[in-house]
């Protein structure tokens, strides 16, 4: 079920995301707002796993229908060198919100059963359509070039330097990002049986829920030192960083339990740290007429990395679990090489533009 989800927000992303450049893209959010509140409300009380995976499918293309198509809708709206602050923090909430979701859904379970933790989820999202409806002008749809076929726009984007060089480096950081989060509980479960028992130490999941969080204000700040120091430097220095700083983590399983949560921590910062200010490049360099397709690529490329990427990992820990210190530390030099390609990316920029 959660493969199906995640399979139909891939392959509908770019078809949604692109038509927001010819279409109102506040019409296209509300629909897959509407869209996710009935897939949740029916999955509440449906039965059998077909219907539950058709229902996994609607949810998926309405996330398809709200994430990227929200960021178009935001960018819309916001010009000018405060709209990479908006973008970060769109972002964040983002995180924000799939972090309260499994919180919500966790203590809702508890109290009245599964089924009413989707119904309240289905209702908060159909809340959140009511609220777009009522305080969110449309979205702008330009004519001329912006009225261009789907191709022509791709095409465009395709052949931007300055748009390609901030999508692929998102690829690399997405590569690392739900490699890190795939594998994270495992690693740190792994690192566990070698700490002697000595009082309260925190589980494999708590510690990972705070890499999480930790990362929210680690997305805003990124982009705050990449508006103060020049978006292309700050960017290589976090991916460069976070990439040695992975790498430090995987040999690190045997150090006492203490050393290997605060490196985890600190990657955990240095991984989302460069998340917000990929994609804000992205959106200011989007060729005229094409940000919707702009953030179309961008994601699909960005979710495709992040299914490759935790794939990759498992394939390495497979051909080296006859010695799993060296695997788990291969693992991460699997991850970190895959974000270490952000900084190569980011030399397809054809001219500075980090003012934008």
């Amino acid at each position: 079920m959660s493969a199906v989800y995640y399979g139909a927000y891939v392959i509908t992303v770019p078809i949604l995301t692109a038509w927001t450049d010819q279409r109102d893209a506040k019409r296209i959010l509300c629909i897959g707002l509407i869209t996710g509140s009935l897939a949740s409300l029916c999955f509440a009380w449906a039965s059998g796993i077909w219907t539950a995976m058709v229902l996994r499918v609607l949810a998926g293309i309405s996330l398809a229908g709200i994430y990227m198509p929200g960021l178009k809708l935001l960018s819309d709206h916001i010009q000018g060198p405060l709209q990479s602050r908006y973008v970060s923090f769109y972002t964040a909430s983002f995180s924000l919100g799939t972090s309260l979701s499994y919180y919500l859904a966790g203590e809702i379970h508890l109290v009245w059963g599964w089924r009413w933790a989707f119904t309240v989820s289905g209702l908060l999202t159909l809340a959140g359509c009511i609220m777009m409806l009522l305080t969110v002008p449309a979205g702008k749809v330009l004519e001329g070039r912006g009225a261009d076929s789907t191709g022509v726009r791709l095409r465009a984007v395709l052949g931007n330097r300055q748009t390609m060089a901030y999508v692929l480096g998102y690829a690399a950081h997405m590569w690392e990002l739900f490699s890190m989060r795939s594998w994270m509980v495992t690693f740190l479960t792994y690192s566990r049986q070698f700490q002697i028992a000595s009082g309260w130490a925190p589980s494999p999941t708590q510690v990972v829920a705070l890499i999480n969080l930790f990362g929210l204000p680690a997305s805003i700040g990124g982009n705050e030192l990449c508006r103060r120091w020049g978006r292309s430097r700050i960017l290589r220095m976090i991916m460069w960083s976070s990439a040695l700083v992975g790498i430090a983590v995987g040999f690190s399983s045997r150090l006492p339990y203490g050393w290997v949560v605060g490196l985890g921590l600190v990657y955990g910062v240095l991984v989302l740290g460069d998340s917000a200010s990929l994609t804000a490049g992205a959106v200011a360099s989007a060729p005229h007429g094409g940000r919707g397709t702009t953030l179309a690529v961008h994601s699909t490329m960005g979710f495709g990395a992040a299914f490759l990427g935790p794939l990759a990992t498992g394939v390495v820990l497979d051909l080296l679990r006859g010695n799993a210190y060296l695997g788990w530390s291969m693992a991460f030099i699997c991850m970190g090489a895959g974000c270490a390609l952000g900084p190569l990316a980011l030399r397809l920029k054809q001219k500075d533009d980090d003012q934008l």
